[in-house]
């Protein structure tokens, strides 16, 4: 028999990153906490918590945690369709959800402050690359997820959101220095790039798709989207930008374009589990009420 007590402790220290904001959080003490933790552990002989700051989870404390997340969601789904029990019970659900660092710079958290200005909802936003934040759909990390990935994660429904435009920029001097004589197979492959971090494949899709050809370049790592305009401004590198973003740089001459016309364009999609609290369908009508509003079009329709 799970004991969600001692289960609900666990989920709060790896939520909050420590067993002193976890106590706050569940009006104990750390001392009580770290009982609890300790008791859940003791009886599964094994350890669940990573005592660093922040508290980290080992694969069996995370697979509770996920645990206790989609019970509690359930118990609020339960309560919206039984009022009855809701009585004297307050608090808000908190949606896991995985966000590529662009939407999440350009138009997700309009999203967020729609969806959780008149609804008991709190967002844990989990960034990875637009690649990949359907991975944390399947392993049950997040219950959505701003996805490149157009079929549907098992259990879940996909809806196109748009089409997010990038170009390739850089600073007239950084142009000069590394492309007086064009931009081509050689100067590329000895200017420096910007990358976001280990996933980001957008320079390498842009060079494929420009040159036909897989080509590696030096890169700075720029795990910000705010750091690659102003990387690119500074001279530190090029790299692929929103066009949206940019644009007034671009007018003003601030920036340019590596290939004038040569962008690309990034299709993005809304994944969400089938079987959610009211919240989630109040969250995913934000989502594509925002995306609407700035993302191209795309003629696709959901699955």
């Amino acid at each position: 028999m799970l004991d969600y007590a001692l289960i609900d402790a666990l989920a709060a220290v790896l939520r909050e990153g420590s067993f002193e904001r976890a106590a706050r959080a569940l009006h104990l003490t750390p001392s009580a906490v770290s009982q609890r933790v300790r008791l859940l552990e003791e009886r599964l002989g094994q350890v669940l918590v990573v005592r660093s700051n922040p508290t980290r989870a080992t694969p069996a404390g995370r697979a509770l945690a996920r645990h206790a997340e989609q019970v509690g969601l359930l118990e609020h789904e339960l309560l919206g369709e039984l009022p009855v029990l809701a009585q004297g019970v307050q608090g808000r659900v908190t949606l896991p959800v995985a966000v590529n660092a662009d939407s999440l710079a350009s138009w997700f958290i309009a999203a967020a402050a729609e969806a959780t200005a008149n609804a008991p909802l709190l967002l844990d936003l989990s960034l990875d690359d637009q690649e990949h934040t359907a991975e944390w759909l399947r392993s049950g990390e997040v219950v959505a997820a701003v996805t490149a990935l157009a079929p549907a994660v098992p259990g879940c429904r996909s809806v196109p959101l748009g089409r997010l435009r990038y170009c390739a920029t850089a600073s007239p001097a950084f142009m000069q220095r590394h492309f007086a004589d064009g931009v081509h197979a050689e100067s590329l492959a000895q200017a420096p790039t910007l990358t976001f971090n280990r996933r980001d494949r957008l320079q390498g899709q842009w060079i494929e798709q420009v040159l036909g050809q897989d080509l590696p370049a030096p890169t700075h790592w720029l795990p910000s989207t705010q750091a690659f305009v102003d990387g690119c401004l500074a001279g530190l590198g090029w790299g692929m930008n929103m066009r949206a973003m940019v644009q007034p740089m671009l007018d003003r001459g601030e920036l340019v374009e590596l290939m004038p016309g040569q962008t690309l364009a990034v299709p993005l999609h809304w994944q969400h589990k089938r079987r959610g609290p009211a919240v989630l369908e109040a969250l995913s009508r934000a989502v594509q009420k925002a995306a609407a509003a700035v993302l191209e079009p795309l003629d696709e329709p959901a699955r």
